[in-house]
C-alpha cells in the first residue's frame, strides 16, 4: 500500500515542498530512502525503526520504499524523520486519519520524542503560501513557527501525544504567539554617551548608520576604535517586519535562534576573528551554511584589525559588498544568502600602531608602514564609504564631566533619515543611500553648480577613482537626508570629501 504526507526542505533562505512516499510490499524484509537523500537522511531509518517501536507500534515487515519527492533536489538534515514515521504509520494501516492539508517537520529520538530542527520559519511561511492549513513542528521550535499567522502551528513534544491528536483524543493546543516570550528591542548597556570626545568619529558612525554605509577606523591602540563599532547597533535606524523576518530566517537556518525567542528583533553585530577562513566569513561547506557576513543581514559587521585578515578572506568580500548577496557553489548546488550590511573595519596605521600619533613616536619604516598598509587592497579600500582617522582622546576629554549624547538621541536623527529614504526609494528594490545604483546617481542625487565644481575639483586633485566618485555622492546625498534638504550642497559634499582624505594621506605616502 502507497501512503503519504508532505513535509518541507530547504535551499538557501528559501523553503521548498517535499511529498514523502511511502510503499510496504511483500518481499525481503528492507528499509530503503530514495530522493537524493544525504547521511542524515538516510540514518532516519534507524531512528524511525526504534520510535516505532517504542512508542508501541508495530514496524512493518517486508520492502519498504520511502521515496522524497521532488527527487532531483538534495534533501538534507533530520527534518524527515517524523514525516518518515507518519508515512509509515499510514502505509501499515495503523493511522486511518487524513492528513493532506498538514505539513510535518521534526527529528526523532530513539524513544520518540520530538526534537528541534533548523529552517522551521522559512518552512512554515512556505507552508501557509502553498495553502496548507496546518503544521506539526517540535515544540521547541514553537515560538519561531508561531511567528506566521495564517497557519495552524502544533507543537508537538513526542509521538504518542501526536498519534492521539491526529485520532480524535486528547488534542495538541496550537502555539499562541502572543503567550510566546519575544526580544526586547535593543538590549544592552553600550551606548554612546559613555564616549568622551571623538565627535568626528561619532558624526562618521551617524552618517553610516543613516545611510548604511561601509566605515574605515584608522588609529592607534586604544584610542576607541572597537568601542565606536560596538556602539554602532545601538544608533541603527528600526528594523522593518521584512527584515525582521529576513534576519530570523538566516538563524533559524543556521541554527543560532536563541531558545524561546519568536523573531530577531535587533540588528545583528557580528564580529569575526581575524583568523577566520574565507569559508567562515562568506559561507559554505559540504552543507552550505550562511557565513559571517549573512548572519550580519541587516546589521553590522566589525572586521577589527583589518590588514591581520588573510587576503582570500578580503577579497572573498568584494562582490557580496557589491551585489548584496553571496552565492555559494558546490557540486551539490548553487545557494545564494542575503547580505545587507553596514561593515565597519578597524586597524592601525602602522604595525607598531602610532604613525602620526603626536604622543608616542613610531618605530616602523617606510618599507614596513607600506607593506602593512599593501594588506588592503586598493578595490578592497574603494568599497568602503568612509575613511576616517581616529586620534586617541585628549586628558582633558576623557576627565570632562560633561555628558556626551546618548544612542537615543543620535538614533532619532537616524531614523528620521531613513524614513526620507524609505519614501524616495518606495516602490524600488532599494533601501538605502548606500543601495543607490550607479544609472540613478543623477537622478538621486541632485547637485547644485557650486557643490559640483567643489567635487570635480576634489576628483582631480585627489586622484579619486570612479567608484570612489560614487561613494562620495552616496554620502553627500545621507548628509542631506540628516539636514533634512532634498538638494545636495556645497556643505554636504565638502563633508563627504572629508571621509575620504585617508585615501592621499596613508595609501599615498
Amino acid at each position: 500500500m502507497i501512503e503519504h504526507c508532505i513535509s518541507m526542505g530547504l535551499c538557501g533562505i528559501e523553503a521548498f515542498t517535499v511529498s514523502i512516499e511511502g510503499d510496504i510490499s511483500r518481499g525481503m524484509p528492507m528499509f530503503d530512502v530514495v530522493g537524493l537523500p544525504d547521511i542524515a537522511v538516510k540514518e532516519s531509518r534507524g531512528r524511525v525503526k526504534s520510535a516505532m517501536t517504542n512508542c508501541g507500534f508495530d514496524f512493518p515487515l517486508g520492502r519498504i520504499i520511502v521515496n522524497l519527492a521532488p527527487a532531483d533536489i538534495r534533501k538534507e538534515g533530520p527534518l524527515y524523520d517524523l514525516p518518515i514515521l507518519i508515512t509509515l504509520l499510514k502505509a501499515s494501516s495503523q493511522l486511518d486519519t487524513d492528513v493532506n492539508d498538514s505539513v510535518f517537520i521534526g527529528e526523532l529520538s530513539l524513544a520518540g520524542d520530538v526534537r528541534p530542527v533548523n529552517g522551521v520559519l522559512p518552512m512554515v511561511i512556505e507552508a501557509k503560501e502553498k495553502g496548507f492549513k496546518k503544521i506539526y513542528v517540535p515544540y521547541d521550535n514553537r515560538a519561531e513557527a508561531a511567528v506566521v499567522r495564517g497557519i495552524d502551528v502544533f507543537p508537538v513534544k513526542n509521538i504518542p501525544e501526536l498519534f492521539s491528536h491526529l485520532t480524535g483524543g486528547k488534542q495538541i493546543p496550537k502555539a499562541d504567539p502572543d503567550r510566546l516570550k519575544k526580544p526586547s528591542p535593543h538590549v544592552g548597556t553600550a551606548d554612546f554617551s559613555d564616549v568622551k570626545g571623538l565627535l568626528f568619529a561619532k558624526r562618521a558612525m551617524e552618517i553610516a548608520a543613516a545611510g548604511s554605509h561601509n566605515v574605515l577606523l584608522i588609529g592607534p591602540p586604544g584610542s576607541g576604535k572597537s568601542m565606536i563599532a560596538q556602539r554602532m547597533p545601538g544608533i541603527l535606524p528600526d528594523m522593518t517586519f521584512e527584515e525582521t523576518i529576513e534576519t530570523t530566517k538566516i538563524y533559524s537556518i543556521a541554527g543560532l535562534l536563541p531558545e524561546g525567542v519568536s523573531l530577531i528583533s535587533e540588528r545583528p553585530f557580528r564580529a569575526p576573528h581575524h583568523s577566520a577562513s574565507p569559508m567562515g566569513i562568506t559561507g559554505g561547506g559540504r552543507t552550505p551554511k550562511p557565513g559571517e557576513i549573512s548572519l550580519a543581514h541587516n546589521g553590522v559587521l566589525f572586521l577589527d584589525e583589518l590588514p591581520e585578515f588573510s587576503r582570500n578572506t578580503m577579497e572573498a568580500l568584494r562582490q557580496p559588498l557589491e551585489d548584496g548577496v553571496v552565492t555559494i557553489s558546490r557540486v551539490s548546488g548553487t545557494l545564494t544568502y542575503p547580505c545587507r550590511i553596514s561593515m565597519i573595519c578597524a586597524m592601525n596605521p602602522c604595525p607598531c600602531g602610532y604613525f602620526g600619533d603626536a604622543a608616542r613616536k613610531c618605530t616602523c619604516s617606510p618599507m614596513e608602514i607600506r607593506r602593512y598598509l599593501n594588506k588592503v587592497s586598493g578595490p578592497m579600500l574603494d568599497r568602503i564609504d568612509i575613511h576616517i582617522e581616529v586620534p586617541a582622546a585628549k586628558y582633558e576629554e576623557l576627565s570632562s564631566r560633561v555628558p556626551a549624547e546618548s544612542s537615543a538621541e543620535i538614533r532619532k536623527r537616524v531614523n528620521k533619515a531613513r524614513k526620507i529614504q524609505t519614501e524616495r526609494f518606495k516602490g524600488l528594490p532599494i533601501k538605502c543611500n548606500a543601495e543607490i545604483p550607479s544609472g540613478m546617481l543623477q537622478d538621486m542625487c541632485v547637485l547644485d553648480e557650486k557643490a559640483n565644481n567643489m567635487l570635480k575639483v576634489a576628483f582631480e586633485r585627489m586622484g579619486l577613482s570612479s567608484r570612489a566618485y560614487t561613494k562620495v555622492l552616496k554620502l553627500s546625498r545621507t548628509i542631506a537626508d540628516l539636514d533634512n534638504s532634498e538638494t545636495v550642497g556645497v556643505k554636504h559634499v565638502s563633508e563627504a570629501i572629508q571621509y575620504r582624505s585617508l585615501d592621499r594621506k596613508y595609501w599615498q605616502r
